[in-house]
């Protein structure tokens, strides 16, 4: 009886991120950031993705310089550990790192100063304050511009200061941004307020990338339960997100 309750359970969620094939915001990389905290957890992870349709990771670690002051040099280490694990176990997923960079005035210095950590080419995931729009978001949009970026705006569905100036998000979009949603927005695990701008930002098909945000065993069990709503299944596969257009990239 248990042996077959295992297996529906894993029916359930097998398949169900092919329509993302490639994961471009995630929080993978051991004990650097919020996210894994272990290697073993890293390559659960990872595993338990590509079960579900993931044939691509771009993880991307925090880069909050007065919290997490990630560069080049703290990731390599530890990433390259995950890497080879995978490479012991036979596993030869596409697995490589950009960062999530938080945009204050620590982050405009870093523009000008060093080559930025890019998902592909010139995309650079960025985020800020849930609270308060910085002032200086426009200027520092522009100076991204400037400097080659082009950046793609992390869970937009999440900043609170948006949520009754949606013509805002539009705005962003006018300066160049574009819009990354977190899959478990659209599924209320972040609470009803969020959802619904979710959805309304889907239906007025402002969002270009979509990603799991992945730090924990409980965003795992909450993205491996999605299977279970064919509604929604049915809205992530035909809305047509360009995760896919970055699988044949290296």
């Amino acid at each position: 009886m248990f042996f077959f309750k295992k297996r529906a359970s894993e029916a359930s969620h097998t398949g169900i991120l092919e329509f993302m094939e490639t994961d471009i915001h995630s929080h993978l990389v051991p004990g650097i950031d919020d996210g894994v905290k272990d290697l073993e957890t890293s390559l659960t992870f990872i595993e338990q993705l590509q079960e579900m349709g993931i044939k691509k990771i771009i993880t991307t670690p925090h880069i909050i310089l007065d919290r997490y002051p990630n560069s080049v040099d703290t990731i390599t280490p530890p990433f390259s550990g995950v890497k080879a694990a995978l490479r012991e176990k036979g596993n030869d997923i596409a697995i490589s790192f950009a960062a999530e960079y938080y945009m204050d005035e620590q982050f405009e210095e870093l523009i000008p100063s060093t080559p930025l950590l890019t998902l592909q080419d010139k995309l650079i995931l960025v985020e800020m304050s849930f609270m308060q729009a910085p002032p200086q978001l426009h200027q520092w949009l522009f100076k991204l511009a400037s400097h080659g970026y082009q950046p793609v705006l992390a869970h937009p569905e999440r900043y609170n200061h948006y949520h009754d100036q949606y013509d805002q998000y539009e705005q962003l979009r006018e300066w160049g941004c574009l819009l990354q949603v977190n899959l478990l927005s659209i599924t209320g695990y972040y609470g009803k307020q969020i959802q619904k701008v979710a959805e309304k930002l889907l239906a007025d098909k402002m969002i270009t990338f979509i990603g799991t945000d992945l730090h924990h065993h409980k965003h795992m069990q909450a993205i491996q339960s999605i299977g279970k709503d064919k509604k929604l299944m049915k809205l992530l596969d035909q809305y047509g997100f360009k995760n896919r257009e970055l699988t044949q990239i290296s």
